[in-house]
């Protein structure tokens, strides 16, 4: 059994970890082995439990406390816990603990609760829906695949997930800001935390972005995270090595699609992100600038939206609750507008280092990986912008 740190392996000399989503299922997973073997513990010399992430890498997990405990109905649970370890990343949740108490159903398949320390989701914007506890959907997702294996034959299980320090590690997060009351999210689409080196992180694109060349496509598929990729996996129907993902680092990886001789640069973002790219911020962490909701607002007043709209709009706290307000409001060429806008900084920050540039198409996602921007505003030709940033030479 090897340890899981080994099998994680380092990335420039910084240490990988596992995400609160794995710990999560690491805890889920041993009460499950637990309550379906009624067993005081799990077997072994070594309290540890295998987890099966999303690239099908298994990691071995050590527990902290794993018991079969009586329950209301007067029928058993399990109860484990697991530490979180985040490798050599600056992570808030890192040494903290993750318990679950899994207990079986009479309906089959796994559902997901939230306990102590798990926040709820308290307005819209946010990939869980509001009124839901704040488990994302890929840690839902491992959970599910993990233990609907375990279930008993006609049988479900019902898992709890709580954080006893959850509550306290919220107030330092962005969390009371966007919407997320009584503890922590519950994250992860990977399984895996990549430590924060900046240079390894850009190596990784570069080399994915070379390997997806050399399979000969003239396409450049690129998406920040999890919302573009479904998009590209439905309405392209791509595979995940197909899509190129590059975090918050937006202009490094555009770039990327000029030097490596792309034919097409395919641009699909959450509206919050590709708002930030239409306002010129080309590295989309929020520490470095936030225009979100005025670059909204700006291009829904072009767009004919009234001062009342645009206020609301300015008020608002995370770009997706505008989407409704666009659409309920016939505003939907706001859309369209940041498309063009988004294709208008893409070319003038090319134009800086490139004379022969590639084809772009943009693609404004709501949170389900829908195109909000009509088909008419998707599609981008260098020379529609051959006179763009001559100003700046004036």
């Amino acid at each position: 059994m090897r340890d899981y740190r080994e099998v994680l392996g380092r990335v420039e000399g910084l240490q990988r970890g596992f995400t609160s989503g794995t710990a999560a299922c690491a805890a889920a997973r041993a009460a499950a082995l637990v309550l379906v073997r009624e067993s005081a513990d799990l077997p072994g010399e070594s309290l540890k439990v295998s987890v099966e992430l999303k690239n099908s890498m298994v990691l071995d997990i050590p527990v902290e406390k794993a018991r079969l405990e009586g329950d209301e109905s007067g029928g058993f649970c399990g109860e484990a816990a697991v530490r979180k370890d985040s490798g050599d990343d600056d992570d808030i949740t890192h040494g903290h603990l993750f318990c679950a108490r899994v207990s079986l159903s009479d309906s089959p398949g796994v559902e997901i609760r939230g306990g102590h320390g798990v926040g709820r989701v308290t307005r819209p914007g946010l990939p869980v829906k509001e009124g839901e506890w704040a488990i994302n959907p890929g840690p839902r997702k491992l959970i599910r695949s993990n233990l609907e294996p375990l279930c008993p034959s006609g049988k479900g299980m019902i898992v709890e997930i709580s954080v006893p320090e959850g509550e306290a590690l919220a107030r330092k997060t962005w969390n009371p800001r966007l919407g997320i009351e009584g503890g922590i999210s519950i994250i992860g689409t990977s399984g895996i935390v990549e430590p924060r080196s900046e240079k390894a992180y850009k190596a990784s694109m570069i080399l994915n972005c070379k390997t997806i060349r050399a399979s000969g496509s003239d396409d450049l598929y690129m998406t920040p995270g999890y919302v573009g990729e479904k998009f590209y996996s439905s309405e392209k129907k791509l595979d995940e090595k197909e899509i190129f993902r590059f975090g918050d680092a937006a202009g490094f990886a555009l770039n990327q699609g000029v030097v490596r001789g792309f034919k097409r640069v395919h641009l699909a973002c959450h509206i919050g992100k590709m708002a930030k790219i239409a306002a010129g911020l080309f590295d989309t962490h929020c520490n470095n600038g936030d225009a979100r909701l005025e670059t909204v607002a700006a291009l829904a007043a072009a767009a004919g939206a009234s001062r009342q709209q645009v206020q609301t709009l300015l008020e608002m706290k995370m770009a997706e609750e505008a989407v409704s307000l666009l659409k309920e409001g016939a505003l939907d060429e706001a859309f369209d507008l940041m498309a063009e806008r988004t294709a208008w900084r893409v070319f003038k920050q090319w134009e800086k280092d490139h004379d022969e540039l590639p084809e772009l198409s943009v693609y404004v996602l709501d949170l389900e990986g829908r195109c909000l921007n009509s088909p008419s505003s998707v599609n981008y030709s260098p020379a529609e912008y051959s006179d763009y940033g001559k100003e700046d030479t004036q």
